[in-house]
């Protein structure tokens, strides 16, 4: 998520970010978002998004495809990832515990 004191997001955070904000914090959601990297979805992301839907799910574990891309994004871009929805991820690695 962070590189040299910059914040990197996926586009697909943003859109989590403003599918769940309230009204009142459009503006700080917003700030956010425009002073953060925005990371595409890739062609390679989009392939390692899948193969880690498919790994997980021979184990009994769904994940969502925003998360699999997620998750994918931060890896092939040696990110962490900062959430409060610590389960969505199994890859433990990738969480940033503050």
């Amino acid at each position: 998520m962070w590189e040299n004191s910059i914040t990197h997001i996926s586009i697909l955070s943003a859109y989590e970010l403003f599918a769940g904000m309230k009204k009142n914090e459009k503006d700080d959601t917003v700030n956010f978002i425009n002073a953060s990297v925005i990371e595409p979805v890739s062609l390679e992301i989009a392939e390692y998004g899948g193969e880690l839907f498919k790994k997980y799910r021979k184990t009994g574990i769904t994940l969502t495809t925003v998360d699999c891309l997620i998750m994918a994004t931060a890896y092939l871009k040696k990110y962490k990832i900062l959430t409060g929805n610590i389960k969505h991820y199994p890859k433990k690695e990738l969480i940033y515990y503050p």
